[in-house]
C-alpha cells in the first residue's frame, strides 16, 4: 500500500515507517523536524529509514515540511498520494511543556490535524488512523480505563488538544464519511524514545551518576508499553478500516464508536507498574544503582494508568504483551549501543 507516516522522525512515527517499509509498503514520511527536542536523534532516526529502504528497495520519501501549512500538506497528497492508508503520529508532544508554550500545541494538534483532516476528506483517503493518549482520561480515577467511560476532565493542555482530535475526527467521520481510528497510547518507552521521557531521563542519570528525581516516590503507576506492541497495534488497527458500529444507539451513545466510520481504541499493556518498580527494572538492565532525589506529585500528572485493551484485542485478534523487564532489557541494550562508550564510562 502507499503510506503517508506523519511524524516520522518521530519516536512511534519512525519505528511505524520501519515495519511498514520491512513488509513492502510505499512509505512517505512527513515531519517538520522541530527542535523540541534533540534533532540529532531524529536525523539518525532518518538515516535509519533511509538505510532499511535502501537495504530492501521499498520506496520511501521523506517530506521535511510543517502540518501547520495546508499547502504543504496538499503538496505531499499530490506529490506522492493518492495514499491508502494515512496514520497521523506527528504532534507537539509533552504533558510538561503544554504548561509553559500552549499555543504550539494549537499550532500542531489542532490547526495541523485540520488541515491533514481535510486533505484526507478532499482525497477521499480510505483510512485516516492517528494518535490519541491515555491522557485524555485525566480526573478519572475508574480502573482500568476503558473507552465507555467519559473523558471529560482532562488534567493539561496536551491532553486537551488530543481529545479535540478525537472529536474533530468523530465530525469528519459523521459528515464526509471520513473513516477514522484515534489510539490512545499508553505510556510507550523502548529503543529510540524521545529524551524528555523517563526511561531516556533515567538511563542518563544512572550512567552519570546523577540522581533521579522521583515524582511521589516512585509510588504512583503507569501501563507502560513497549513500542514494538505499539507498532504492531498502530499497523493492525490502520489495516483494519472504520465502519460504522450497527448496534450504536443514539438514546445511549458509546463514545468509541458511532453510526459514522469512526472507532477509538486503548493499546496499553493491561499491566501497570509503579514507577519505582520501572526504575529497578532498569537498574538492573544497565548493572547501576540509581540514586534517588524524591519530590512531590507534579502539575498535570495522572497518579496512575491502566488500560483495558479488549476492544482492540476483538477488532484485531491481538494485545500487546512484552513484560517490562523484557522492554527495559531491550531499551537499555539500544541506549548502551546508541551513546556507546561515553554512556558506558559516565
Amino acid at each position: 500500500m502507499r503510506v503517508l507516516v506523519t511524524g516520522a522522525a518521530g519516536f512511534i512515527g519512525f519505528h511505524v515507517a520501519r515495519a511498514l517499509l520491512a513488509r513492502g509498503d510505499a512509505v512517505t514520511g512527513f515531519d517538520v523536524v522541530n527542535d523540541y527536542y534533540d534533532v540529532g536523534l531524529k536525523e539518525a532516526r532518518l538515516a535509519e529509514l533511509d538505510r532499511a529502504a535502501a537495504a530492501t528497495g521499498a520506496d520511501w520519501a521523506f517530506l521535511r515540511a510543517d502540518l501547520a501549512a495546508a499547502e504543504a500538506v496538499a503538496a505531499a497528497f499530490a506529490g506522492r498520494g493518492p495514499f491508502e492508508r494515512v496514520i497521523h503520529l506527528a504532534a507537539q508532544a509533552g504533558v510538561r511543556y503544554s504548561l509553559e508554550d500552549p499555543v504550539a500545541y494549537v499550532r500542531s494538534n489542532l490547526l495541523g490535524f485540520t488541515h491533514l483532516l481535510e486533505a484526507c476528506r478532499r482525497a477521499e483517503t480510505p483510512h485516516l488512523t492517528y494518535a490519541s493518549t491515555s491522557s485524555v482520561y485525566g480526573a478519572n480515577a475508574a480502573m482500568p480505563f476503558a473507552e465507555a467511560q467519559g473523558v471529560d476532565h482532562p488534567l493539561q493542555f496536551y491532553a486537551a488538544t488530543k481529545r479535540a482530535n478525537e472529536l474533530m475526527a468523530h465530525a469528519y467521520s459523521h459528515l464526509w464519511r471520513l473513516p477514522t481510528t484515534g489510539l490512545r497510547f499508553f505510556t510507550v518507552y523502548g529503543p529510540w524514545g524521545r529524551p524528555d521521557m523517563a526511561p531516556m531521563l533515567f538511563a542518563a542519570a544512572i550512567l552519570a551518576g546523577r540522581p533521579i528525581l522521583l515524582n511521589n516516590a516512585g509510588r504512583h503507576s503507569r501501563d507502560f508499553t513497549y513500542v514494538d506492541d505499539v507498532v504492531e497495534g498502530v499497523i493492525r488497527a490502520s489495516d483494519r478500516i472504520a465502519a460504522p458500529d450497527p448496534d450504536w444507539d443514539p438514546r445511549a451513545p458509546d463514545p468509541a464508536t458511532s453510526d459514522a466510520p469512526f472507532r477509538l481504541y486503548n493499546i496499553g499493556n493491561n499491566a501497570p507498574v509503579e514507577l519505582g518498580d520501572f526504575v529497578a527494572a532498569l537498574e538492573t538492565a544497565l548493572g547501576r544503582r540509581a540514586l534517588i532525589e524524591n519530590r512531590p506529585l507534579q502539575p498535570g500528572d495522572a497518579l496512575d494508568t491502566f488500560a483495558d485493551s479488549s476492544r482492540l484485542a476483538r477488532a484485531v485478534n491481538w494485545r500487546p504483551a512484552t513484560p517490562v523487564a523484557e522492554g527495559v532489557r531491550r531499551f537499555a541494550d539500544w541506549y548502551l549501543a546508541y551513546h556507546g562508550a561515553t554512556a558506558r564510562a559516565s
